[in-house]
C-alpha cells in the first residue's frame, strides 16, 4: 500500500508532499518534498494505486453557502433575521466534523470561512475537480480512498506533545525522534533532516501516517443521518486507536 500525506497551502511554495510506502511490516518513507503543484498530487495517486490524504478542508459549512447565496441574491437567510452575535455567527463559521473534533482534541479548528485558511480551501476545491477529472474518485465523506486530515489533532491523538512544533524546529526534532521511538517500523530514511526544518514536510509525513489509519477505518465514520452533510461539508479524518495499529497487517 501507498499513501500520500499532502500538507496544502494557498500556493506551491507551502505546499510539501509525503510517501509512504508499507510492505512487510515496515512503513518507509519513500518521499518527501515541498514546492507541490496541483498536477503532482494527482500524478502521484494516479501512477498506481494510493491514498490521499489532504491537510484541508474539502468544504464549507452548509449554513455558510446558503447564507452567502441568500445575502448575494438580497433575501433573508435561512438561519433567519442577522443577529451578528457569536451564536448566531458558529453555524457559518464551523462545520459539523469541526464540532466532532473539538470533542475530540479539546480545541476548534480553523474555520474554513472565516480564516484565511478559506483561501487554501479554494484550492482544494480545484484540486477535488482535477482528481475527478483524472478518474479519482472524490468523496468528501471519507468513503473512497480521498480523506481530509488534520496532522496536528492526529498526533494529539496519539499522544503526542504538539506544543509549538509548527514553530520551532527544535520541536519538531524531539517530535520526530519520539516518533521514531515509538515506531521503529517506520523507516524516514534520508528525509529527517528536512522534516524538522520545514514545518510543511512534517506535517506531509504525518498526513501520510494518518492517511493510513483512513485506509484501515480506523476513524469514527459520519453517522448515517450526516451522512449527506459530509458529503457536501467534508469529514476530517481523526484516527482512533494508537500509532501502532496503522503498521497492523503489513
Amino acid at each position: 500500500m501507498r499513501t500520500i500525506g499532502v500538507d496544502l497551502a494557498a500556493s506551491a511554495p507551502g505546499t510539501a508532499l509525503a510517501e509512504v510506502v508499507w510492505t512487510g511490516g515496515r512503513a518507509r518513507l519513500t518521499r518527501l518534498e515541498t514546492g507541490i503543484v496541483d498536477a503532482d498530487i494527482v500524478a502521484s495517486v494516479t501512477s498506481g494505486e494510493a491514498w490521499l490524504g489532504v491537510d484541508c478542508p474539502l468544504g464549507w459549512p452548509d449554513a455558510f453557502a446558503d447564507f452567502v447565496q441568500a445575502h448575494h441574491a438580497g433575501v433573508e437567510p435561512s438561519l433567519g433575521p442577522v443577529e451578528g452575535g457569536a451564536d448566531w455567527r458558529r453555524p457559518l463559521v464551523y462545520r459539523h466534523t469541526d464540532h466532532v473534533v473539538k470533542d475530540r482534541i479539546g480545541r476548534w479548528p480553523l474555520s474554513v470561512s472565516t480564516d484565511r485558511l478559506g483561501v487554501t480551501a479554494l484550492r482544494g476545491a480545484g484540486l477535488l475537480r482535477r482528481l475527478a477529472d483524472a478518474g479519482f474518485v472524490v468523496d468528501r465523506a471519507a468513503e473512497g480512498r480521498l480523506f481530509e486530515v488534520y496532522p496536528g489533532g492526529s498526533l494529539r491523538l496519539w499522544g503526542f506533545d504538539t506544543t509549538g512544533y509548527r514553530v520551532d524546529a527544535a520541536r519538531r526534532a524531539v517530535l520526530l525522534d519520539t516518533l521514531r521511538e515509538r515506531a521503529p517500523w517506520f523507516d524516514v530514511g534520508p528525509f529527517a533532516p528536512f522534516a524538522v526544518a520545514k514545518a510543511d514536510a512534517f506535517d506531509a509525513v504525518i498526513a501520510a501516517l494518518a492517511t493510513r489509519a483512513g485506509a484501515l477505518g480506523l476513524f469514527e465514520r459520519p453517522a448515517s443521518e450526516i451522512l449527506p452533510v459530509a458529503r457536501r461539508e467534508g469529514w476530517v479524518v481523526l484516527p482512533d486507536g494508537p500509532l501502532e495499529d496503522v503498521i497492523a497487517g503489513v
